[in-house]
């Protein structure tokens, strides 16, 4: 398929208006969040992830696309590639975190897990849909971050590693494409409360629920979502580099406020 001719950044329409949207990891949290925002501000979105079913559930009501993905998979990620004409916006939202271990007690296989899912997944998607951006003459390349990204902590060094990676990945990538048509945006959120990402990281209910614990008001997904919309909905010519998200009772990383 061809990619139709798209406006110049000049005359980039500054909502959805049509324009194409896909979005990895999109069958919960932040990506489903995201998914459902963008379709609402009138793109056309196509939603990726491994599980086909709550995928195709979530598209059906949106109005969006299913497609599976596997971002660890070339192949997987070549098919998403092969079956896309036109992109204007792509979202590297696929991640998490699975083990919270001192790095004295590493998990190497889920410190490869870790990395292959947050960084060189995202590389992966990238690359294969960067050609497609190009084209599209206002391309937007979206990282979901984490302030893990910005700063370390104890028991974190598999997660903060790999998000260091895409924040990095996001640098350099801006560096590597201010001749082009194709803005490059990071979102870094902190605290967000999420059905399945304390959950994968700990394997256990009781101390996923302990991390909110007291904490008033944590970001959700949807707020998320809306500073990803508001990034690609701005006027071309504008690119938010950077955008550090937390919750008003998080004023850092290790400084939370709990509500007894």
């Amino acid at each position: 398929m061809s990619s139709p001719v798209a406006p110049s950044s000049s005359s980039a329409p500054s909502a959805g208006s049509g324009r194409v949207a896909v979005v990895t990891g999109a069958s919960s949290g932040i990506g489903a969040a995201t998914a459902e925002r963008l379709a609402a501000d009138g793109f056309s979105v196509v939603l990726a992830a491994r599980r086909i079913d709550r995928l195709t559930e979530l598209a059906e009501r949106i109005g969006g696309r299913a497609v599976q993905l596997d971002v660890t998979d070339p192949t997987s990620v070549a098919a998403l590639a092969d079956g896309l004409g036109r992109v204007d916006v792509l979202v590297n939202n696929a991640g998490g975190a699975f083990d919270s271990n001192p790095v004295a007690d590493a998990d190497l296989e889920s410190w490869e897990r870790t990395y292959d899912v947050n960084v060189l997944g995202t590389v992966r998607v990238t690359k294969a849909l960067l050609p497609a951006l190009r084209a599209s003459g206002a391309g937007d390349l979206v990282f979901v971050g984490s302030t893990a990204g910005l700063i370390s902590y104890e028991g974190g060094a598999s997660y903060t590693a790999a998000k260091h990676g895409v924040h990095t990945l996001a640098e350099t990538l801006r560096l590597e494409l201010v001749a082009e048509p194709v803005r490059v945006v990071e979102i870094a959120p902190g605290m967000v409360k999420t059905e399945e990402f304390s959950l994968n990281r700990t394997k256990s209910q009781e101390k996923a629920d302990a991390v909110y614990r007291g904490v008033r008001e944590p970001l959700v997904a949807a707020d998320v979502a809306d500073c990803i919309a508001w990034a690609v909905t701005r006027p071309h010519h504008v690119n938010v580099d950077l955008l550090v998200v937390r919750p008003r009772a998080q004023a850092a990383q290790h400084k939370v406020h709990r509500e007894e």
